[in-house]
């Protein structure tokens, strides 16, 4: 009898050892983000500091803005944390997201060839060189993926006069992809195009590229986060979301930001608590 408890209580030793690696495993939360925060590598930077501080691992989903939402939208993602502003806010006023807290800025660039055909280099004024690319004819690349960087040029051609899904020609390519390889394709064909300055910083393929107008204010670039409703998807990880959230904007979480370089030059510039 002596001999049957010990096996079984060994048994059940064996179940729990064979079943916390499992247990362990389980604890990560997936973010859909975007192509910018991921191909500048800031997360690779700041996400093993929170993972040791919490023991959360964070599986990140890079995508552009409009399809990270649709993944928030879905419950594929416990934490969405993207950059359209107008977009974040639909998305929680539709029940979708519980909160929008801003976590950081950057400013987009209209990048270019140095030959620069449209002759707009040292400009100021981000709409008055659109319409001189536009004008020219000048290779244009547009990422046309629906992320915060296609939804912010959008607008910018818009604020320009320039209905650009009517407009467009031979000289205007939509690449349907992210920020790296919307670059690439700039650098192949001496095109335009518009991009975050984080990734631009980190992009190596520069080709004949250069940045030729910037510091306009229209091109602000504001990061949020927001949590998924658990109320609407019931499998969201809502304590370690939360988790997450509170710590990227948390002083910790703003230094680990501040603190990602590259080449001496900051990338991301944290303004959790300067935005709300």
């Amino acid at each position: 009898m002596e001999l049957r408890r010990k096996f079984l209580w060994l048994l059940a030793a064996l179940v729990v050892l064979a079943g916390a690696p499992a247990a362990l495993a389980q604890k990560f939360i997936t973010v859909a983000s975007t192509t910018s925060t991921e191909q500048s590598g800031l997360f690779r930077h700041i996400l093993p500091i929170f993972q040791k501080k919490t023991g959360i691992e964070v599986r990140v989903v890079a995508l552009g803005t409009g399809q990270s939402l649709d993944m928030g939208k879905r419950g594929d993602a416990d934490v969405v944390f993207v950059h359209a502003k107008s977009a974040e806010v639909k998305f929680v006023a539709e029940g979708y997201g519980v909160k929008r807290l801003p976590v950081m800025n950057n400013d987009f660039v209209l990048i270019g060839p140095k030959s620069d055909p449209a002759k707009i280099a040292g400009g100021k004024d981000i709409l008055e060189a659109l319409r001189k690319i536009k004008a020219s004819a000048a290779p244009f690349v547009s990422r046309g993926d629906r992320s915060g960087t296609h939804m912010a040029e959008l607008a910018l051609w818009k604020q320009a006069g320039i209905e650009i899904a009517g407009k467009k020609g031979p000289w205007y390519r939509d690449t349907g992809q992210g920020m790296g390889p919307a670059l690439n394709t700039a650098a192949s064909m001496n095109g335009y195009l518009l991009a975050d300055r984080g990734t631009w910083i980190s992009f190596k393929n520069r080709g004949n590229l250069a940045i030729l107008v910037e510091g306009d204010k229209r091109l602000f670039n504001q990061y949020g986060v927001i949590l998924v409703n658990p109320a609407k998807h019931k499998h969201v990880k809502k304590e370690m979301g939360q988790a997450f959230i509170d710590w990227i904007v948390s002083p910790e979480g703003q230094n680990s930001i501040a603190s990602w370089k590259i080449g001496g030059e900051q990338l991301f510039f944290p303004n959790a608590r300067a935005s709300r």
